[in-house]
């Protein structure tokens, strides 16, 4: 794997290049316990220059290991960005694009907020901490606060 992914621009044929590689997970510096990469960023991109650009198109990928933001067992996921596009200006004096900041940002922002193990995760019992996806607890849940049931008897437009 590399560790970066730099475009030699002088290089480029004249109509395009195609790019299929990983990078190294070394790329990530996210300093997150519960949220951590590996197997490192796969990419298949089309560069291409186009007057003062350099056009970048593609497709990204990048695996992780998360703790489920609802019942904190740690899963593996896939983050799959099917329609990267950037674009780099570059000069006459300009040999060398290096895109690798551009393509950790983009998985980093194709994160999801709060990463859960299985959409129909049930999460863990707030009284007793048993993982509900596991089976039920015996848990007495109490009863909501009724003072405001007074207010969900009322009709709307009525004086």
């Amino acid at each position: 794997m590399e560790d970066r992914f730099v475009v030699d621009v002088d290089r480029l044929k004249r109509d395009g290049e195609r790019f299929e590689g990983a990078l190294d997970d070394s790329i990530y510096a996210l300093g997150d316990e519960f949220l951590v990469p590996f197997a490192g960023l796969r990419y298949n991109l089309f560069a291409q220059r186009i007057g003062g650009e350099l056009l970048v198109r593609g497709s990204l990928e990048q695996d992780f290991t998360a703790a489920c933001s609802r019942c904190g067992a740690d899963f593996d996921f896939t983050v799959k960005v099917p329609d990267y596009v950037t674009s780099v200006e570059i000069g006459e004096n300009v040999e060398f694009a290096d895109l690798t900041d551009d393509l950790r940002e983009c998985i980093i922002l194709a994160l999801p907020t709060y990463p859960v193990c299985r959409e129909d995760c049930r999460g863990i019992c707030p009284t007793c901490g048993r993982n509900l996806n596991e089976g039920s607890c015996s848990c007495v849940r109490e009863e909501r606060d009724g003072r405001w049931d007074v207010l969900d008897s009322l009709k709307k437009g009525e004086k």
